[in-house]
């Protein structure tokens, strides 16, 4: 299997979004030593006040479902959930290289 990334796009309930916005990096922190983390962006989008969008790639899908029960992963889960206000949007990637990715 080769590496696996995710867009997900956050939609948060008004006002919520930096809150959420600062979970994540939280999040991206505990990422950057998580094993098959490759990417891990928090990023927002001028003019979509309730929206936070989360790039990352991983070197496997497998790596990627181990970081969701990692040391401190439920928690920032579980400070994020109520700062939504729907579901998350997913749109699963098959990365295929380019400039940052290790080969």
């Amino acid at each position: 299997m080769g590496k696996v990334g995710h867009y997900v796009k956050f939609h948060t309930k008004a006002g919520q979004r930096d809150a959420l916005a600062a979970l994540l990096l939280q999040a991206a922190e505990h990422a950057r030593d998580a094993p098959g983390c490759e990417l891990y962006v928090v990023n927002t989008v001028p003019g979509e006040d309730d929206v936070v969008w989360v790039t990352e790639i991983w070197r496997s899908a497998a790596d990627h479902s181990a970081s969701l029960s990692a040391d401190g992963a439920e928690e920032l889960i579980g400070q994020a959930l109520p700062l939504l206000a729907s579901p998350p949007e997913s749109i699963d990637l098959r990365p295929l290289g380019g400039a940052g990715l290790p080969g």
